[in-house]
């Protein structure tokens, strides 16, 4: 069965998501030990969460 075009956007986000995700795992070396508190603090606390999406994409609404 063929894909929608929504369903190809959002994969394309999940690929946006992915390369966000690599520059930030790249910066992180340069970063001292309280900046790198700071960015996960930051990460924890940002919402929609990944894992609250991946919640959101395995329910069955």
């Amino acid at each position: 069965m063929p894909l929608s075009g929504e369903a190809i956007r959002t994969m394309n986000y999940v690929d946006d998501i992915s390369v966000t995700l690599r520059r930030i795992l790249a910066v992180l070396p340069s970063l001292t030990e309280e900046e790198r508190q700071r960015v996960s603090d930051h990460i924890k606390g940002a919402e929609p969460s990944y894992d609250s999406v991946i919640a959101a994409v395995a329910s069955k609404k």
